[in-house]
């Protein structure tokens, strides 16, 4: 016989269900940036995943009330970069609302297609957006990979019980 979870404690679906099941999930830590009119924009996600290995394809999330919308909205090309668990406070300063994201401490450089690329990254990738794709108040926005570098030195920071966290063994 199977046990049956003890369904006397659950919750209906809520943004807060939502949320609380999510904070339990380790999830990797990116931050995406564009090249706006005005300047870079970039924000941190952690819903990042590889689509397709052929052709090679990305998604993330992103909503469509966040600061960086309007250029993830317009722009043909994103960066997308890795963090390392060296990485935490550059990982809070691009979740900050009103943070200047790209003045000092942050080191970055303007990459291929104009975008902004991070500097100490363990990895990044210029990606051509392919399609935006409405899912509730956010977009998943699915890229094409066009270059990048994984040679870069560290272990992945990770995003867990709302705090970021270094890989353990």
């Amino acid at each position: 016989m199977t046990a049956t979870p003890d369904l006397g404690t659950f919750q209906l679906a809520s943004p807060d269900l939502l949320r609380s099941t999510f904070r339990r999930h380790a999830a990797g830590v990116a931050v995406i940036t564009a090249r706006g009119s005005h300047g870079p924009v970039g924000f941190t996600a952690t819903s990042l995943t590889s689509v397709s290995a052929d052709p090679p394809l990305v998604s993330f999330g992103i909503g469509t009330g966040a600061s960086s919308w309007p250029v993830v909205a317009e722009t043909e090309h994103v960066g997308i970069h890795i963090l390392g668990e060296h990485q935490s406070d550059l990982a809070a300063t691009f979740a900050r609302s009103g943070a200047d994201r790209f003045g000092a401490p942050t080191s970055w450089r303007e990459g291929p297609e104009g975008v902004p690329v991070l500097d100490d990254v363990p990895a990044w990738l210029v990606c051509r957006i392919v399609g935006r794709v409405p899912a509730g108040d956010h977009r998943i926005v699915l890229a094409e990979v066009v270059l990048g570098d994984s040679t870069g030195a560290g272990r992945p920071l990770l995003y867990h019980q709302g705090r970021f966290n270094g890989l353990r063994d």
